[in-house]
């Protein structure tokens, strides 16, 4: 998403309130779609407050920082906010639509070292570990099957008063066809049913996007390029004006591809080896993933907001564990809030297979 959020237009809120929350909610993971909601509250909140008075001081005018999005969705966000400014959100008394996931405090760590020391070498290991994995392929009918731990904190707004929570530690399971056209979500965090909700397309409004690198299938991902510099050329292509840097945001998306997709057995190592070419990438001793499991990270700090994106491995056998977003450094205004420590975001990959019907788990397949 563009670190900078255009003024909404009131033609944006033609939608229906409804339709504009499911569209974000099914395209974030778990936590990220109330965490984005509360910023887009807070800057509407502010753009508000200008209109009531003169022209504001620079001083006065804050811009949107969002912690990373697994999908890039800057014409629904800003959709999202036209219908908050229009006052068609029906909101919970924190200001966002209510989930049925518990808050509590903000999750918090200790921030692990970094040092570029030894990078070249663990993403070494951390490709050859991926090559040697077993990734099957996916045949017309059937579906891949990925289910993970999530939790995350956010900034909560109650009237005037701002403050940091989280969202409890809570499972994610998704189905996806290898065209990307058919799929379902289990996710209490997003869907207002336990029984989840389906991700089949055409959408609501009849449209039927094609894969990109921000909203891949297995089809598209099988297509893309395993040489590392052809493919991290394209990532910074097809990710240009995302973001906060291009540097940031190409580690973001190949970030993203690891959580929430299947990258088949070539291209997984590629990723890893196009990684590391990116500048600021660096290795952190200790990190934690959802589930609790320790290991060694790759991370790079977007030195714009402050946060540490850290993908963790298995120590031993380099195997990718999950990833978390970590604030490293105290912000300013409202996103002095946010203080180092805060774990923005964190994840743990449960199980990923291949699967023959839509909701069907490993365990019922074996």
């Amino acid at each position: 998403m563009n670190a900078n959020t255009p003024r909404p237009h009131p033609a944006d809120t033609d939608r229906s309130t409804s339709e504009l929350l499911s569209g974000t909610a099914r395209d974030l993971p778990s936590g990220r779609h109330e965490f984005h909601k509360e910023r887009l509250m807070a800057q509407i909140h502010d753009m508000q407050r200008a209109e009531r008075t003169a022209t504001p001081a620079p001083a006065q005018k804050r811009r949107l920082r969002l912690p990373r999005p697994a999908i890039t969705l800057p014409l629904t966000a800003v959709a999202v906010a036209a219908a908050v400014v229009a006052g068609v959100w029906q909101t919970g008394s924190s200001g966002v639509r209510d989930s049925g996931v518990a808050t509590g405090p903000a999750l918090t760590t200790k921030i692990g070292t970094a040092t570029t020391k030894g990078v070249p070498q663990l993403i070494d290991r951390i490709s050859l570990a991926a090559a040697d994995t077993s990734h099957p392929d996916v045949k017309p009918g059937q579906f891949i099957y990925i289910e993970s731990k999530s939790a995350d904190s956010f900034v909560k707004h109650v009237g005037d008063k701002s403050s940091l929570a989280s969202h409890a530690l809570h499972t994610r399971q998704v189905w996806e066809s290898a065209d990307g056209t058919e799929g379902w979500l289990i996710d209490p965090a997003v869907n207002d049913s336990p029984e989840g909700e389906t991700l089949s397309l055409p959408d609501e409004q009849g449209n039927t996007p094609k894969a990109t690198l921000n909203a891949p299938s297995f089809d598209y991902l099988a297509k893309l390029t395993t040489d590392p510099d052809e493919l991290l050329a394209k990532i910074y292509e097809e990710t240009e004006g995302m973001g906060n840097t291009p540097d940031q945001q190409a580690f973001t998306t190949i970030g993203d591809l690891l959580i929430e997709s299947y990258p088949p057995a070539e291209l997984y190592p590629a990723l890893f080896k196009a990684a590391s070419k990116i500048p600021g990438v660096v290795v952190v001793d200790d990190a934690v993933d959802a589930a609790g499991r320790h290991g060694i990270a790759v991370a790079r700090l977007d030195e714009t907001s402050g946060e540490r994106e850290e993908w963790i491995f298995d120590r031993k056998t380099h195997v990718f564990l999950g990833e978390r977003s970590v604030q490293v450094r105290k912000g300013t205004g409202e996103d002095a809030l946010i203080t180092p420590g805060t774990v923005l975001f964190t994840n743990a990959i449960m199980k990923r297979a291949v699967v023959d019907e839509m909701k069907q788990t490993p365990s019922q397949a074996g």
